[in-house]
């Protein structure tokens, strides 16, 4: 199971919210660049950055910071947060992202999804819910979609993960969605990366031994606990069983 290293950016500044609510925000005061290549230096297989005003409104505010972050590590950065057209995502592969993490288009525009994938490139689809209920627009509307019914119509997009983050849980630091991810899992041949809840290395530790029939996640993102210094990025390694280089810059 692959560690995927979370910088979450607001206004150009690495953040984390409470169940997803932009009014119960924590700021940190590294830079997001330093940040990132800390993370790296600790031995992170993967960087996972996500712009949450872009999120809200669909406009890249935080895409130079994107941009710098990915031009300063070596090992590959996942990135999302307002990517709601196929220009939108060529700008952020061409900033050195090896994969986009598509949302609230995926939900509103799924061809968007298809036509990226066609064109070779790498897409992660993210789902975040509240219960089974997707939510869009960075988080603050639901869409009337369930969870299980887009699992199905990604099947067989092409994509190489979906990104499921249960937003009761995120920030909250009290473990992860167990029994909501062993049902992913069983509904879905698509490789999971789980997020949201994440306070322990015990809890990496229960995600890295979920197994339903031979499936397992393929990654979890950590965020919240790293930037509090509950634990190391080392710990977080060893819970996983994931490496650096691992997981390395696939040449497009």
């Amino acid at each position: 199971m692959d560690l995927f290293c979370a910088i979450d950016l607001r206004g150009g500044r690495c953040v984390r919210l409470t169940q997803g609510d932009f009014d119960r925000a924590t700021t940190y005061d590294g830079d997001p660049v330093e940040v990132a290549r800390e993370f790296e230096a600790a031995g992170a297989p993967w960087i996972h950055v996500v712009d949450l005003d872009a999120a809200r409104t669909g406009q890249p505010v935080n895409g130079a910071v994107v941009a710098a972050v990915a031009g300063a590590v070596a090992v590959p950065v996942q990135a999302g947060g307002g990517v709601r057209s196929a220009e939108a995502a060529r700008t952020l592969f061409a900033a050195g992202v090896e994969r986009v993490v598509v949302g609230t288009a995926a939900v509103e525009r799924p061809e968007l999804v298809s036509e990226l994938t066609e064109a070779g490139h790498r897409v992660a689809v993210g789902l975040d819910v509240r219960g089974t209920e997707v939510a869009v627009r960075g988080w603050e509307r639901g869409s009337g979609m369930d969870l299980f019914e887009l699992l199905d119509r990604f099947s067989g997009a092409g994509v190489d993960a979906v990104v499921v983050t249960q937003i009761e849980r995120d920030g909250m630091l009290l473990g992860p969605d167990i029994d909501g991810l062993r049902a992913v899992l069983a509904a879905t041949t698509v490789p999971v990366v789980a997020s949201g809840g994440v306070g322990s290395v015990t809890d990496l530790v229960g995600l890295a031994g979920l197994d339903v029939e031979g499936r397992r996640l393929s990654g979890a993102i950590v965020g919240k606990a790293l930037h509090d210094g509950l634990f190391s990025v080392t710990e977080a390694l060893a819970a996983t069983g994931a490496g650096s280089g691992r997981t390395g810059r696939v040449a497009r």
